[in-house]
């Protein structure tokens, strides 16, 4: 086929390469008008309907069909080379705005490592100076941010001198050198990234910026982020209680903001700020934030009563048109989360800048990309199924993740109360009477009538457990971990009138899961799904009824490469056409990466029984050389029942048990999955001086009755293998510790490790002294003595702590010495808490 030499393009005349004489051939003006209408019409060149369109079309009666189809091809490359240039402009003009930005980030840099060499140069010039101390003195008085009072804060001209200074302190930080910033690991710079991204070193508080490239307008930006529920779904409210103008064409805003806690082991946080937005000389627009005051302003007390009142330093965004459209875009947050009101191991989620750069930094950028999503789905880019609106789904997205930050928080401001418990509080037991189940007015839809609503929720550490696979694994083996008549329960409870305790209609599962997805983000990190669970009826009378379970459900944080802050299942039980209000109660899991913490243990970790229950082969390499070895994180499960009041206890036992049932099922998920895990049923690979896990269990037992005079297990349970079985499946909380100056455990049973909510690896960072509190330690060098030198001791009723920061209380404690095979030489020490529970 000849190319088209198109000499000239336009709405009066075309001119073509005839195929078979070579000559040029000329169409007329109405020609090329006629054309076109079929071209929109009927892009695809095999179109019927383009045919009959140039058949009723006289003008073209006179052009051969075969020219007429070279103009069609001609013109889709004419389009197609538009599109392609148009592209490549986009592109073009992203490589400009980046390469100018990291031009300005080389300068920063290179003013930083200035700076850094004066400083260093004035250090060794003060290290000859006799008077050190006193110029150390003034140069931190120099360096002083002033505090600001209440006094500055009555007044609008105080609260302008506050601005102003806010925004000095804010561009310092975004495109000076007031913060020592470093490149967070794993963001890479380029034209396809989200930006470039920078966490603090050695700065107070914890502080993340980020620069990129937005293709939107200023204010356009500004109304979005200012926007923070709209998009950020940590944040639980923001309101702004007074605003107004600051006299050079800015705006001043009081705001109160409170935020979700991630976790049901910590308090949430709310903020009290001032934001200052205002338009600098260079065009550049400011939104910029600093707390104005301790926990004492702000709203009422009352409101915030469930909250930790947290700081922000100065921070916000630094937004600059490019040339050709488009922002450039500079983030900083910097905040004081108030991180003692925490449990340790917990700390990281409170102290790092690299946490907070993933869960609030990032996500500012993400939101950007929610509008550029919209764009895509209003285009139709973005291809939903199901035949749901796409602003329908997002609202269904949000729904899930809002209803689950609040069963995990449990707000008395929405009506959530505390049950009273059995006094095992590893599984919280909350309820709302007056929670409404629907987005919509509807009494039918919305379930006005329910007795209420239950939620059973716990937190568990993790250890070495990737949170992308373990999520993966829990979506794709539903079977593994869920109790389908608990799934059908709540679904059968969502309907009108048809409450039902568990097991009053014997449905059983037939294994067959479906995953139907309905939509994802633009960059895949979260999916949106129905999950389709097929049963059948176990009882003659309901054969032909359907059991099928369905489910809404969303997913993200499943790339292990990803740099979010989570990684999230959360679901809800819906009917089978459910409508756009439908009601949901979401349920689900929430994985945390905590980051790793230094080992101090540089060498052979004793070999003990957790090797051959859990932990798999033990190896001669120290604990630090792992990359993996101290990778932790946090489980949080939050499930959600309807409950008539009639069957609220019934409820209420059922939540309990079935929570405690699926954190038994994670744990051996996680173990099983764990990449330092094993097979429990590959042995030991013995280390001198240290005994295998078989021959420690019964070292355990002999020494036990030798010491005592009764058995510790069974005696039908003291044959072969069966020890260990049956010592790890022990009702008392057994560990035991070395025989150290500082004692360290180096193994418990099941019931110790949910004693001192940790892993079989964290186990042997716990020393002994860490569980008991000054009482406790007091109590137990009075009776060590005893210990020593009769080989046993029975310790009273106490109290001690575990790893998360709870208390556990105890009936009795046994201990005693564990020998080893010639009954002489002591291996280790053993405990035995009996009857314990969280208080």
């Amino acid at each position: 086929m000849a190319m088209a030499m198109t000499h000239h393009h336009n709405r009066e005349s075309s001119i073509d390469k005839h195929l078979d004489t070579g000559k040029y051939v000329r169409y007329t003006a109405e020609q090329v008008e006629a054309l076109e209408r079929v071209y929109a019409e009927c892009p695809k060149p095999s179109s019927l309907r383009r045919q009959q369109l140039i058949r009723e079309c006289p003008i073209l009666s006179n052009i051969e069909p075969k020219q007429i189809k070279v103009w069609f091809q001609n013109r889709r490359c004419r389009e197609k080379q538009r599109k392609e240039a148009s592209r490549l402009q986009t592109v073009n003009r992203k490589l400009t705005a980046m390469n100018k930005l990291l031009m300005e980030e080389n300068d920063r840099l290179q003013k930083q490592v200035s700076q850094l060499v004066c400083e260093n140069g004035y250090m060794r010039q003060q290290l000859h100076t006799v008077n050190a101390s006193a110029t150390d003195a003034s140069c931190d008085s120099a360096v002083t941010t002033p505090q600001h009072s209440l006094r500055n804060a009555n007044n609008p001209a105080g609260l302008l001198s506050i601005a102003e200074e806010t925004l000095a302190e804010f561009l310092s930080k975004a495109t000076g050198t007031a913060v020592n910033w470093v490149q967070m690991p794993g963001m890479k710079p380029g034209p396809d990234s989200v930006g470039i991204f920078a966490i603090s070193q050695s700065c107070s508080g914890m502080a993340a910026r980020a620069c990129g490239l937005v293709s939107l307008e200023p204010t356009k930006i500004a109304e979005i982020l200012k926007d923070r529920p709209s998009w950020f779904r940590d944040c639980r409210k923001l309101e702004v209680f007074t605003m107004f103008p600051a006299g050079n064409g800015g705006t001043i805003e009081l705001v109160y903001t409170q935020m979700f806690a991630p976790t049901t082991l910590a308090p949430a946080r709310d903020f009290w700020t001032l934001r200052y937005t205002t338009t600098l000389e260079n065009g550049s627009l400011v939104v910029c934030e600093r707390s104005l005051s301790g926990s004492g302003a702000g709203p009422s007390v009352a409101s915030a009563a469930q909250f930790v009142r947290a700081e922000v330093l100065p921070s916000g965004y630094l937004i600059r048109p490019c040339e050709g459209g488009g922002s450039i875009i500079h983030i900083v947050d910097h905040l004081n989360l108030e991180a003692w009101s925490v449990p340790e191991v917990l700390r990281p989620l409170y102290e790092s800048s690299r946490v907070i750069a993933q869960k609030m930094t990032i996500p500012y950028v993400k939101a950007l990309r929610y509008v550029r999503q919209i764009a895509q789905e209003t285009s139709g880019e973005v291809v939903y199924s199901l035949g749901r609106q796409p602003a329908v789904l997002r609202t269904f997205s949000q729904r899930l993740s809002r209803g689950f930050n609040e069963a995990i928080n449990g707000f008395n401001e929405d009506g959530w109360s505390i049950m009273n418990c059995d006094g095992t509080e590893d599984v919280i037991i909350a309820i709302n009477s007056g929670k409404s189940l629907s987005n919509s007015s509807n009494l039918t839809t919305g379930l006005s009538f329910l007795g209420g609503v239950l939620c059973a929720k716990a937190s568990m550490l993790l250890q070495n457990v990737p949170p992308a696979v373990l999520v993966r694994f829990l979506r794709e083996h539903r079977l593994e971990w869920a109790d389908f008549n608990v799934d059908a329960y709540s679904a059968a409870s969502l309907k009108a009138g048809t409450y039902a305790y568990p097991g009053m209609r014997p449905t059983s599962f037939t294994g067959s899961q479906i995953i139907m997805p309905l939509g994802q983000t633009v960059e895949h990190e979260e999916l949106l799904e129905v999950i389709r669970l097929e049963g059948q009826s176990l009882t003659q009378e309901d054969a032909f009824l359907s059991r099928d379970i369905h489910l809404l459900q969303i997913c993200s944080g499943i790339d292990d490469n990803a740099v979010g802050a989570c990684s999230e299942l959360v679901f809800a039980p819906i009917d089978e056409m459910f409508p756009d209000d439908a009601a949901l109660l979401p349920s689900g899991f929430r994985i945390i990466p905590l980051e790793s913490k230094p080992d101090s243990l540089a060498t052979n970790r004793t070999l003990d029984l957790t090797s051959s229950l859990e932990v798999g082969p033990a190896t001669s390499q120290a604990a630090g050389d792992s990359p993996s070895q101290n990778a932790r994180s946090v489980l949080t499960i939050a499930f959600q029942f309807p409950f008539d009041t009639n069957l609220q206890d019934n409820v209420a036992t059922m939540a309990r048990q079935y929570v405690r049932s699926v954190i038994s099922s994670v744990q051996r998920v996680a173990m099983a999955i764990s990449p330092c895990g094993s097979s429990p049923t590959i042995g030991p690979k013995p280390s001198p001086g240290s005994p295998e896990a078989l021959t420690l269990a019964h070292w355990i037992c002999q020494s036990y009755s030798f010491h005592l005079g009764e058995e510790l297990l069974k005696s039908e349970s003291l044959g072969g293998d069966s020890v260990l079985k049956n010592l790890w499946q022990h009702q008392d909380a057994i560990l035991c510790c070395s025989l150290k100056s500082v004692p360290v455990f180096i193994f418990a049973n099941q019931a110790g490790l949910d004693m001192l909510e940790t892993t079989l690896v964290a186990l042997q960072d716990i020393t002994l002294d860490k569980i008991f509190d000054e009482l406790g330690r007091k109590a137990l060098c009075f009776d060590f003595t005893k210990l020593m030198q009769q080989g046993f001791t029975h310790l009273l009723a106490g109290v001690c702590m575990s790893t998360m920061g709870r208390h556990v209380s105890y009936e009795q404690a046994v201990a005693w010495k564990v020998l080893a095979a010639d009954a002489k030489t002591v291996h280790c020490l053993a405990f035995s808490f009996i009857n314990w529970s969280f208080v």
